[in-house]
């Protein structure tokens, strides 16, 4: 059976899904994103999604057609519809299909394009890769200047992807000004100790939901959190390392450009960070 998915009010089978050939996020990657991850079948930190979602609309002066009401009516009527247990839901919000090509912004009044999906992934909270690490390289960073806004301007992001499967990796972590940034999808952190460091929130880095959670349980559980970039080296001298997203959780880094951390072998810091975050979230889910 295929999936049941949402287009601009109306709930299809993923075959008899369209989307104009004009669409700007299509021509132009002119929209906006965002991942919900499924527990349990409910939904792990909806509302702090929602609330980014806002900010990217904000600041591309797209506006948002649903209310925060319909955002959740649309999300849990396709985790049912869907059987989704354990998995994730995606939405995009563009700015519209204008009927022409053209740079300029259609019309103010020009319908938002609304799409909505769900990736059914049994075992998420149990993945294999979160007992054994997962190994990155480091890349230049040429991304634009915007990344804290989430658009679909994710070209370079999949090359990174790519770079660090060719190099026989799982990820990128992109460098800019001799500094780490963030990775391919994820926020990037490294432990010293006790310490966890991790890059201050500017335009430079997306401003991760899973990360805001993870530092604030991580403060909660008193380990000392510092906010400011680090170098590659740095991560290589590290005790531990490890990424935030939305799909991945808190997923440890056991290598990083070849040198091994920590033995090669996930750290107690993050173990602990990641059965922390799993079990608060599991309980606030909605």
């Amino acid at each position: 059976m295929s999936r049941i998915v949402y287009v601009n009010g109306d709930y299809l089978p993923e075959e008899e899904a369209k989307v104009s050939i004009f669409d700007r996020a299509f021509l132009m990657a002119d929209g906006v994103y965002e991942v919900t991850s499924v527990l349990g079948g409910r939904l792990i930190d909806f509302d702090g999604h929602l609330t980014r979602l806002q900010r990217s609309l904000d600041e591309l002066e797209i506006r948002n057609p649903l209310s925060r009401e319909e955002w959740l009516a649309i999300h849990r009527r396709l985790v049912a519809e869907n059987g989704i247990d354990e998995g994730l839901v995606y939405l995009q919000v563009t700015r519209g299909a204008p009927g022409d090509r053209d740079f300029a912004f259609p019309p103010a009044d020009t319908p938002p394009t609304v799409v909505l999906f769900t990736q059914n992934k049994p075992g998420l909270a149990d993945s294999p890769a979160a007992k054994v690490g997962i190994k990155v390289i480091s890349i230049e960073d040429i991304r634009w200047g915007r990344r804290d806004i989430k658009t679909v301007q994710l070209l370079y992001p999949s090359m990174g992807k790519m770079m660090a499967k060719k190099a026989g990796c799982d990820d990128a972590w992109m460098v800019e000004d001799g500094f780490v940034t963030e990775g391919t999808s994820n926020n990037a952190y490294i432990v010293k100790g006790n310490r966890i460091i991790t890059r201050q929130l500017s335009n430079d880095i997306l401003h991760g939901i899973t990360r805001a959670a993870v530092l604030r349980l991580a403060r909660e559980a008193q380990m000392e959190v510092e906010e400011r970039p680090f170098t590659i080296a740095e991560a290589q001298a590290a005790d531990e390392a490890f990424i935030t997203s939305a799909s991945t959780f808190v997923m440890p880094v056991v290598e990083v450009d070849g040198v091994a951390l920590g033995g090669g072998t996930p750290g107690p810091v993050t173990t602990r960070l990641r059965e922390i975050y799993l079990d608060e979230m599991r309980k606030a889910a909605i």
